[in-house]
């Protein structure tokens, strides 16, 4: 059956909005935040800015499609890095973040070093972080790992803690790449390491009230 007129619509605008995204990121990664305009971003692409203005209401409206698309690429990035251990499946996550933030600089620093002050059009906080595909491999790895046994306590914040300490660790690493790290893989699996095993033998308890819970119910069973 032929696509309807409606549907080629929809399909030639997904495409024209990936299109934006990516030369989105291309700005970022050549020049930085300040690189990326409307202006700039609508002569990367050969559209008038106010096209680009259909798509985007805002350069924040930017950096939350290019937070959605980097968090699905990651996603994918650590479904591929698989391991029948519980514990190294989890490490592998954090292994995949570090090496997507220190291969990409300027990028991770747009994305996730940029104050969120809202989130998209039509969506709140709650679920857009139910829909981050790298956030629920994240959890469903420590779900794992709470299964086994190799870890107690909520996975909400078990997965907090962990997101945290990458974080803090390849934020440093980006920002004050002078200080004496030493070997920088051996760095961050010693920080992995830490991580983990300070978690083992704890039972940890839920940040809030409701911890979590529009990820959580993306991850628990159907009825």
């Amino acid at each position: 059956m032929s696509p309807t007129v409606q549907e080629r619509r929809e399909r030639h605008r997904e495409t024209l909005r990936s299109d934006l995204i990516e030369a989105a990121r291309q700005l970022v990664q050549e020049e930085g935040y300040d690189g990326l305009t409307i202006r700039k971003l609508a002569r990367r692409v050969g559209y008038a800015p106010m096209s680009v203005y259909s798509y985007f209401a805002d350069k924040q409206d930017i950096l939350l499609a290019l937070a959605e698309d980097r968090f699905a690429i990651l996603a994918r990035r650590i479904e591929e890095n698989t391991s029948d251990d519980p514990v190294e499946a989890l490490r592998a996550v954090m292994t995949e973040y570090a090496a997507f933030g220190l291969g990409n600089p300027n990028e991770y620093r747009i994305v996730f070093m940029t104050e969120k002050t809202r989130p998209p059009e039509g969506m709140t906080f709650e679920e857009m972080e139910a829909n981050n595909p790298a956030m629920l491999a994240l959890l469903t790895r420590v779900e794992a790992c709470i299964a086994a046994g190799k870890l107690k306590g909520d996975s909400f914040a078990i997965a907090t803690m962990l997101w945290s300490i990458a974080h803090g660790t390849i934020s440093l690493m980006i920002t004050f790449p002078f200080h004496e790290f030493g070997d920088r893989d051996a760095f961050l699996k010693q920080m992995c390491d830490f991580a983990l095993g300070a978690l083992e033998g704890q039972d940890i308890k839920p940040l809030s009230d409701n911890p979590g819970s529009m990820c959580r119910a993306r991850l628990a069973p159907p009825a």
